[in-house]
């Protein structure tokens, strides 16, 4: 039996015990994913909370953010090591969201979810690798990098990857929670990375850089500036398994792979 949840508290042995699981628990990478999309979520409008049930016993919880107006969800949470579970949340989803667009991000060894999604119309993103800074290396660069100002909105707003939920608008509009670092040539905006800031553990969101400025430094040198205005907080990222370049060039930085913690996402139509 599925149901709506208007609280966590009784659950929270349960989401203890997968998070414990090293094939099953969902990839709440950071201080910032367990707050907001699990903590949170139930006074969130934008968001709703299900769990799974056996009798009385849950076996699945589940988080979603749900965009009617964009006919758009994501699974933020995903906690079960049953089979039953998903079955019952997707069929659920499917019958009260048909034709919506969800993306689905899970721990790259949770094989359960994973076979069940290769039975839908689904598209599947590379495995991403985490990787979390673990030494500070010293980094001099002589590009301009600078932060954002409402002056670059324009050119900002225009270079910004669509995809996903933090467009360039979001972003902008969430200045507690995101810091905005612009790679400029000859007063052009040629890169951003957009980051978190106001956690114990940080996270670049997007790294994005022209493909005519590429392979010239510019990634590298906003990344070292965000890590030097990070300061002493920790941070993590997560990378393409298969992109070795963008892994040397942070490992060059000091970041070290995260053994057991990928994650995949699929986007599925309804």
């Amino acid at each position: 039996m599925l149901k709506r949840l208007t609280s966590i508290d009784g659950y929270m042995d349960f989401i203890a015990e997968i998070g414990a699981d090293p094939d099953f628990h969902d990839p709440l990478r950071n201080e910032e994913q367990m707050q907001c999309n699990l903590l949170d979520a139930l006074n969130k409008p934008a968001h709703q909370v299900w769990g799974v049930f056996e009798g009385e016993t849950i076996i699945g919880l589940f988080v979603f953010l749900i965009l009617e107006e964009e006919a758009y969800m994501e699974m933020l949470v995903g906690l079960s090591r049953t089979l039953r579970a998903y079955e019952e949340m997707l069929s659920f989803l499917k019958g009260k969201y048909q034709g919506y667009q969800a993306d689905f991000v899970y721990h790259a060894k949770n094989h359960l979810l994973h076979r069940l999604l290769q039975g839908e119309k689904v598209k599947f993103d590379t495995e991403q690798q985490k990787m979390v800074l673990k030494r500070e290396v010293p980094y001099q660069s002589s590009h301009r990098i600078e932060l954002y100002r409402p002056k670059y909105r324009k050119q900002y707003c225009a270079i910004h990857l669509e995809e996903g939920y933090w467009t360039a608008d979001k972003v902008i509009d969430a200045p507690d929670r995101f810091r905005i670092i612009l790679a400029i040539e000859k007063n052009e905006v040629v890169g951003y990375i957009d980051v978190t800031y106001k956690y114990e553990e940080n996270e670049p969101f997007d790294v994005f850089v022209k493909e005519e400025y590429r392979k010239r430094g510019y990634g590298k040198a906003m990344l070292a500036k965000a890590i030097a205005l990070n300061g002493p907080k920790a941070m993590m990222l997560l990378v393409n398994v298969d992109n070795a370049a963008a892994i040397a060039l942070y490992e060059s930085l000091g970041f070290v792979k995260s053994i057991g913690e990928n994650s995949i996402t699929a986007h599925v139509c309804l």
